[in-house]
Parts: structure tokens; sequence; C-alpha cells
């Protein structure tokens, strides 16, 4: 019996622990992509495309694509396409 509990608590520990790692690591990725946006604004002249936000932050296209959206509703930044084909919203005016 006191082999089943000591396995029970291990198991626990480790999820908790991975649980633990997990949301560190989300932070940490909404930390970069906000960093990367207000950077972008701010060197871009208010322009920011989807490549230049995953490059930026170095994350998945798909969780920029996310953050971007979001900025996007919040904001009311419209996209525009450039000469070469490229989609990317202007945002106001810092």
């Amino acid at each position: 019996m006191a082999i089943l509990e000591y396995l029970l608590v291990i198991s626990l520990a480790g999820m908790t622990g991975f649980v633990l790692f997990r949301a560190a690591e989300s932070k940490s990725k909404q930390q970069k992509l906000t960093n990367a946006f207000y950077r972008l604004l701010e060197d871009r002249d208010s322009c920011v495309s989807l490549i230049q936000l995953s490059a930026t932050a170095r994350v998945e296209p798909q969780l920029a694509k996310q953050y971007l959206d979001e900025q996007v509703k919040i904001f009311g930044a419209f996209p525009e396409v450039d000469n070469d084909g490229n989609t990317y919203y202007r945002f106001p005016k810092m």
C-alpha cells in the first residue's frame, strides 16, 4: 500500500511541475510577443505584418497570429496590402 501512495505522490508532483512549467513558458511567449509588437510599432511606422511579429518574437506563427488578431481588435487596426502583395496591419500612430 505504501508503494501505491508513493507512486501517487510522485505522479502528482510530476504533473504539478509540468503544469507550472507550461504556464511559465506560455507567459514567456506572451511577453516576447508584447515586446516585439511594441518594438515593431515604433520601428515600422505603426505597420506590423504577421511574419515580422513571429520572427521578431521568435514564436510559432499560429501564436503570433492569435496575438496580432487580438491587437487588431483592441486598437482598431486595418489590413493593407503593399505593391508586392504583402499584407500588414496599420495601427493608429503612437
